[in-house]
């Protein structure tokens, strides 16, 4: 009998948990689960700001976790999905030994063929084509954008100016930690509105009150135009100093879905159903950033840790269901709260709407930067533990011989 061969581009949050949660679903005899990743450790985006600052992060080594689950992590970049012949392309990652990078075997080019493919390639910074950015400005969307930037702190002398742009829980997430972590520098954030206006008036308040405590200068409605070695200039012609750009303007989709036949939306995310399924190529199951998910109302979820586990969730058990025959589980896709980090001993937990509007109760202070370490902790640990939620009797399904095929795989549509 013929394993079904199961791909999964990317190991990010709903990557990885995506990958762990179909091992733990079907019996490693009825599936090759391959996860393709660039990086040997999962890397928590949603602390790359601290990385930024010089913190050290706990590694978490792929090896380590899904040892013994049947996963086969393959460490290469992925250059190439053909959705039509059902292939992907990889090129071979550098691989490390006890004493260093090796290069044995590295850039070497690989053709992957699959039955189901799940595509959780994730997003990069967004520079929204402003110009200057891609050649000035620093990104913390992912490790090596965090390592840059941190190498680049730490050779500021005292009183330089750091320009945090964007607004957003990223945006704000960084310019608090640099504040905090860098007392004697000159920080500022521009945002393209007021100073957290979608949050409640509780909330706005406390943000209010944290960054004028770390001496912030916040430029409100003062969109970024131009960016540049030394400064950046806003929509009204004002240059603002900047040793140091750090760009937090939001996040773009891989772009590698651009190169395929797969249905896209205009900014390049895969449209899916309720399922996490392609609405173009039903072998084909879209998580995370790159895909275009909706949720309470039909209104689109937004690029986060919060609905990419729970988008994977719901994609590996409906893979599951279809190769075992069984009724499809529908996981809630909503919103509870937005946890933001302002330093290390200060936060602010904002609760949501379903749909994702701020309500009126809010959590500040200490409390809510323990509130956050713990959400942090746990996205991690989830990783680890993708049966969370799982009744024990529906681990470990056999797959239905009919279906194990290739030939077949296109007929487990339900």
């Amino acid at each position: 009998m013929q394993q079904h061969r199961i791909i999964v581009l990317g190991a990010g949050y709903a990557g990885a948990v995506a990958a762990g949660r179909i091992a733990k679903r079907l019996h490693r005899e009825d599936i090759a689960l391959t996860l393709v990743n660039a990086e040997p450790d999962f890397v928590e985006r949603v602390r790359m700001h601290q990385l930024a600052v010089g913190q050290d992060l706990r590694p978490r080594p792929f090896s380590e976790m899904f040892a013994g689950t049947g996963v086969e992590l393959k460490l290469a970049q992925v250059t190439a999905v053909d959705v039509d012949r059902k292939t992907v392309t990889v090129t071979a990652a550098a691989v490390a030994n006890g004493t260093g990078e090796e290069t044995v075997g590295a850039g070497r080019t690989e053709e992957l063929p699959y039955d189901t493919l799940v595509y959780a390639l994730g997003s990069g910074w967004n520079s929204q084509g402003v110009p200057g950015t891609a050649e000035h400005a620093h990104d913390i969307a992912g490790r090596p954008g965090a390592l840059r930037l941190r190498d680049r702190l730490a050779r500021l002398d005292a009183g330089q100016p750091v320009v945090v742009v964007g607004g957003g829980l990223t945006g704000l997430e960084a310019v608090t930690e640099i504040a905090e972590a860098r007392p004697d520098l000159d920080v500022a954030l521009a945002v393209r509105g007021g100073l957290g206006d979608w949050l409640s008036p509780k909330g706005r308040g406390h943000l209010r009150k944290v960054v004028d405590g770390l001496g912030i200068t916040v430029h409100e409605r003062a969109a970024v135009t131009a960016v540049a070695a030394d400064h950046v200039t806003t929509a009204d012609g004002t240059d603002l100093p900047a040793a140091v750009t750090v760009w937090t303007a939001g996040f773009a989709a891989h772009s590698l879905a651009r190169a395929t036949t797969l249905e896209l939306t205009d900014a390049g995310q895969i449209m899916v159903d309720r399922t996490m399924r392609s609405v173009s190529h039903p072998d084909v199951y879209a998580v995370g950033d790159s895909a275009m998910a909706l949720g309470p109302g039909d209104k689109p979820l937004r690029m986060s840790c919060a609905t990419g586990s729970p988008m994977a969730w719901q994609a590996a058990d409906a893979i599951a269901a279809r190769l075992t025959g069984g009724k499809i589980p529908t996981i809630p896709l909503r919103y509870f709260n937005q946890c933001i980090s302002l330093g290390r001993r200060d936060g602010l937990i904002q609760y949501v709407t379903a749909d994702d509007r701020a309500v009126s109760t809010a959590l500040t202070g200490r409390l809510a930067a323990t509130y956050k370490e713990l959400v942090c902790k746990g996205a991690a640990w989830a990783i680890t533990k993708p049966t969370l939620g799982l009744p024990t009797r529906r681990r470990h399904i056999r797959v239905r011989r009919s279906l194990t095929h290739p030939a077949s795989a296109c007929q487990t549509q339900v």
